[in-house]
Formats: C-alpha cells, structure tokens, sequence
C-alpha cells in the first residue's frame, strides 16, 4: 500500500529538520569552544553515519514486508 504523498513529505522534512537541528547544535558547540574542531567533526561524521545506516535499515525493513 503506497503512502499518501503529503505523508512522505511530512516524513522526509522531518528527517532533514531533524538533521539540521542536531548538526546545527554540533556547530555551535564548535564555535562557543564547548568541543574542539577535531571533536566536532567526528560528530558530524558520526551523525551522517547514523542517517545513512538507518536509512539502509528502514529500506531493507521496507523492501522485506514486500515480499510477504
């Protein structure tokens, strides 16, 4: 059964909020000097790692409860 459109939408904007918002607070823990530079990019590393890995999850979940 295929989503409704505004739903997928609403879905993807979300994710990409949700992103900005924890990559932005990473930045500004870099500027204020909370995190070092070095610190800071292993996070945003680590957090495009973490979108990326359960993005590939949420696919193979996705692509499995199709072949039932």
């Amino acid at each position: 059964m295929p989503m409704p459109r505004s739903k997928t939408l609403k879905t993807a904007a979300g994710v990409v909020v949700s992103f900005a918002g924890l990559a932005g607070a990473v930045i500004v823990l870099s500027q204020t000097e909370s995190i070092s530079v070095e610190m800071a990019k292993l996070m945003l590393v680590a957090l495009v790692g973490l979108y990326v890995g359960f993005g590939v999850l949420i696919a193979v979940y996705r692509l499995i409860g199709k072949l039932d």
